[in-house]
C-alpha cells in the first residue's frame, strides 16, 4: 500500500505537459501547476495569438501571467523523491519504450525481468515470486514482446506441437482436425532437433570465423608488407632520384667550371694581344710624331742626318684572324643533344617504372567474367588518336568512329602516323583488367591491340596489325574469323556478328576476343606476357565507306 501510495502522489506532482516530475513548479491564475520550461514554451508558441491559456482546463489569460516559482510545490516535489530513493528497491526500474512491461502493475509499470510461456504474460521482479510459487512447473523464460505469436489465431490456444509436413507451430485442436494424420511433434522434440541443427551451423559458422580472422590476419600482415615495401621504394627511389639529380648538378657544375676556365683563357690571350697592339699603336704614334717632325725641318744636312735611323720600322704584330661569333654554342649544342637523348631514355623507361607499379598485384588474380554485365564491370570508354591516324581514314562520332575515304584527308604531319597501311590506334593506353567492343560495317576489319612503339613506316611487317610481334589482331568479315599474330594466320569458326568483344588482363596476360549479339560467345583467346602497355587498333582495307567503332558502353 505504501508503494501504491508513492505512485499516487507521484501522479499528483507530475507535470500534464512532460509527464514527469515536476522541475521548477508554477502555479498559474487557474490553479493548475506545471513545470515552468515546459509551460513557457507552451504560451512561446501562443504569442502570436496574443491569448494564452492552460492545458488542461483551456481557461484564456490575457496579458500573458508572470511566472513565479512557487516554492512550497517545489519542496513537497523533492521530498517526494527522497521518499522514493527510500522505499523503492536499488535495481527497481520503471520499463521503457524500448522494455517488456509487467503485466501485473497497475500506475506506471515496472520492467519485467520474465515472461511465462504458459501463462503468456510478463512479470517485475515483484510479481514474478508469487507467480513462481503457485506454477513452480510453467517455462519462464526473458522478457519477450512477442508472447502472442505463441497463441493460435484460430482456436485461441498455446501451440505446444509442430507439424513437420505443413513446417509450422499448431496447438493440440489443429492436430486434432486439419492437421490429422500429418507428422507432428511436440515443440519441444523439435526444437532439440533444430538445436542439434543449430549446434552443427554453429559450428560451421565459428570454423568460417577462424578462417576468416586468419585471413584478415594475412591480409593485415599483407597491408603491412605492401606499406613496408612501398615507403622503402619510395625512400630508395628518391635517395636515387637524389644521386642523378646531384650528378645533373655535378655534370651542370663540370660544365659551368670548364666554360669559365676556358672563358678566362682565352680573354687573358686576347687581352695580352690587346696590350701588344697598344703598345705598337704607341710606338708607331711615336715614330709617325718624330718623322713629322723631321719632314719641317729646313736644314737639309740634318734631315739626311736623321732620317735613316727614323725610316728603318720595327717587325709589325702579324695580322689578326677572328673566327666566327660563335665561341661556346657547340657545348651549348652538345648539352642539348645529351638532354634530348635523356629525355628518350627517362621516357622509355619511365613506361617501364609505371607499369611495373601499376601491375604489383596481391590478390589472386580475377577469374575472368561469364556474362556480358561482369565484362561491363571492366568497360572503358576508348578514343581514336588523330595523331596515329592514315590519311585515308576519316574520324567522327567524337573520334571514337573511322571510316575509309577515297579522298585524302587533311592530317597535320606527325611522327605516329601510320602512312602506308589504313590504321589508326585509341588514345587510350591500356593496363589492368578492360573491356571494350567494336562495331564495324564493310568488307571486313581487323580489331587489334598493340604496343605504341610499333612501326609507323616502313617495312608492311613491321607496321601491319598482326604481321609482327608487336601487335595481336583479330580480322572479321562477313564468312569467317582469323586471328593472326607475328605473321602467322589462326583461322576459326564462330557465330558472325558485327560487334566483337574484347577484353584485356594486363597483368595475367590474357587477351580474349567474342562475338557480341544476344549472347557473348568466346571467339579466341590468348596467353601471353605483356611487357608494355597496349592500346587498341582498328585497321581496315582500302574499300571506301567500311566503318569501325568504339562503342559506348554502360
Amino acid at each position: 500500500m505504501a508503494q501504491k501510495g508513492v505512485q499516487l502522489d507521484r501522479e499528483t506532482f507530475s507535470c500534464s505537459i512532460c509527464l514527469d516530475l515536476l522541475k521548477d513548479p508554477v502555479t498559474i491564475p487557474c490553479g493548475h501547476s506545471y513545470c515552468m520550461n515546459c509551460i513557457k514554451t507552451h504560451w512561446d508558441k501562443e504569442d502570436e495569438r496574443r491569448i494564452h491559456s492552460c492545458p488542461q482546463c483551456r481557461q484564456t489569460f490575457t496579458p500573458r501571467p508572470v511566472l513565479v516559482k512557487n516554492t512550497m510545490l517545489a519542496d513537497l516535489v523533492e521530498e517526494l523523491k527522497k521518499t522514493e530513493l527510500h522505499s523503492a528497491p536499488a535495481d527497481l526500474c520503471y520499463a521503457g519504450p524500448e522494455d517488456v512491461a509487467c503485466d501485473f502493475c497497475t500506475g506506471r509499470k515496472l520492467k519485467a525481468i520474465k515472461s511465462c510461456l504458459v501463462c503468456l504474460s510478463s512479470y517485475c521482479e515483484k510479481h514474478l515470486q508469487p507467480h513462481y510459487e503457485l506454477f513452480k512447473k510453467h517455462k519462464l523464460v526473458d522478457p519477450s514482446k512477442k508472447l502472442q505469436e505463441n497463441i493460435c489465431s484460430r482456436h485461441d490456444e498455446v501451440m505446444k506441437m509442430f507439424c513437420r509436413t505443413d513446417q509450422q507451430c499448431i496447438c493440440y485442436l489443429c492436430f486434432m482436425e486439419e492437421h490429422k494424420g500429418h507428422d507432428t511433434v511436440s515443440a519441444a522434440a523439435e526444437r532439440t532437433e533444430r538445436q542439434r541443427e543449430l549446434e552443427v551451423s554453429r559450428q560451421n559458422i565459428q570454423q568460417r570465423i577462424q578462417d576468416r580472422e586468419k585471413d584478415v590476419k594475412v591480409l593485415q600482415w599483407e597491408v603491412e608488407a605492401i606499406n613496408h615495401s612501398a615507403d622503402k621504394v619510395v625512400k630508395d627511389s628518391k635517395k636515387m632520384f637524389t644521386q642523378l639529380i646531384r650528378l645533373m648538378e655535378k655534370r651542370s657544375s663540370d660544365v659551368k667550371q670548364q666554360v669559365r676556365s676556358q672563358q678566362e683563357t682565352e680573354v687573358s690571350q686576347v687581352k695580352e694581344l690587346q696590350e701588344k697592339l697598344e703598345q705598337e699603336i704607341t710606338e708607331l704614334k711615336r715614330k709617325d710624331a718624330e718623322m713629322k717632325k723631321l719632314s719641317h725641318t729646313e736644314d737639309h744636312t740634318q734631315f739626311l742626318h736623321n732620317y735613316p735611323s727614323l725610316s728603318a720600322l720595327s717587325e709589325s704584330t702579324s695580322s689578326i684572324n677572328i673566327c666566327p661569333l660563335r665561341y661556346f654554342e657547340d657545348v651549348t649544342a652538345a648539352v642539348s643533344e645529351l638532354r634530348d637523348k635523356l629525355q628518350d631514355v627517362l621516357r622509355d623507361k619511365w613506361t617501364n617504372v609505371s607499369l611495373t607499379v601499376t601491375e604489383v598485384d596481391v590478390l589472386l588474380p580475377q577469374p575472368e567474367p561469364k556474362t556480358r554485365d561482369g565484362f561491363l564491370i571492366y568497360s572503358r570508354e576508348l578514343t581514336l588518336d588523330p595523331n596515329t591516324t592514315n590519311t585515308q581514314l576519316l574520324l567522327s562520332e567524337g573520334n571514337r568512329k573511322a571510316t575509309v575515304m577515297s579522298q585524302k584527308q587533311s592530317y597535320p604531319s606527325h611522327p605516329d602516323r601510320f602512312t602506308t597501311c589504313y590504321q589508326v590506334l585509341s588514345r587510350e593506353s591500356l593496363t589492368g583488367r578492360c573491356y571494350w567492343e567494336v562495331e564495324w560495317r564493310g568488307i571486313g576489319v581487323h580489331v587489334a591491340v598493340t604496343y605504341k612503339n610499333i612501326s609507323r613506316t616502313g617495312s608492311l611487317n613491321k607496321c601491319i596489325f598482326g604481321l609482327n610481334d608487336k601487335s595481336w589482331a583479330l580480322y572479321c568479315d562477313n564468312n569467317s574469323y582469323i586471328f593472326w599474330f607475328n605473321n602467322v594466320k589462326t583461322p576459326f569458326s564462330g557465330p558472325l556478328s558485327s560487334r566483337v568483344g574484347v577484353y584485356l588482363d594486363h597483368s595475367a596476360g590474357i587477351l580474349s576476343f567474342y562475338s557480341v549479339s544476344e549472347t557473348m560467345t568466346l571467339l579466341h583467346r590468348v596467353q601471353t606476357t605483356f611487357t608494355l602497355p597496349l592500346h587498341a587498333g582498328l585497321r581496315f582495307y582500302c574499300v571506301d565507306g567500311d566503318t569501325a567503332e568504339f562503342c559506348k558502353l554502360k
